[in-house]
C-alpha cells in the first residue's frame, strides 16, 4: 500500500472526515427550531468546526511538541463535545436516531484518529521540532 504524501492539514484523513461531518451537521441543523438558534443549533456546528480549525493549528504548531499535542486535545475534547450536543438533539426529537447513530459512530471513529496522533506524535513533529 502507498503512503500518501501528507503537505497540509487538509490531506490528513481525520480532516477529511471532519470537516464532511462538520457539513453533515450543517445540513441537519437547518431543521432545528428557531429557538434553538442560540443554544442547541449555535453549539453542535461551532463544536464540529472548531474539530477541524484545532487541527488544521495543530498542523501548524509541530514544531513543538507540547503546542502540537495541546491542540490535538482541544481536538479530541471538541469531538466529545459534538457527541453531547447530538445526543442533546436525539433526545429534544430535532434529529432521527438513525441518523444520530450514524453521526455517533463516526465521531468515534474521529476520536480514535485523533487519539492515534496524540499516542504517536512524533512522527507529525517538524525536523529539529522541540520535544517536551
Amino acid at each position: 500500500m502507498e503512503k500518501k504524501l501528507i503537505r497540509t492539514h487538509r490531506d490528513l484523513d481525520v480532516f477529511k472526515m471532519a470537516f464532511e461531518l462538520a457539513m453533515k451537521i450543517f445540513e441537519e441543523s437547518k431543521s432545528f427550531p428557531k429557538e434553538e438558534r442560540y443554544s442547541l443549533t449555535d453549539q453542535v456546528r461551532r463544536s464540529s468546526r472548531s474539530i477541524c480549525a484545532n487541527l488544521a493549528e495543530a498542523w501548524r504548531k509541530r514544531r513543538y511538541e507540547a503546542s502540537f499535542l495541546n491542540k490535538l486535545n482541544d481536538a479530541e475534547t471538541e469531538a466529545a463535545e459534538t457527541q453531547v450536543w447530538l445526543e442533546f438533539a436525539l433526545k429534544c426529537d430535532y434529529l432521527r436516531e438513525e441518523t444520530v447513530q450514524e453521526l455517533l459512530m463516526a465521531y468515534d471513529n474521529i476520536l480514535g484518529k485523533i487519539v492515534s496522533l496524540i499516542n504517536n506524535p512524533k512522527q507529525w513533529l517538524l525536523p529539529g521540532a522541540k520535544c517536551r
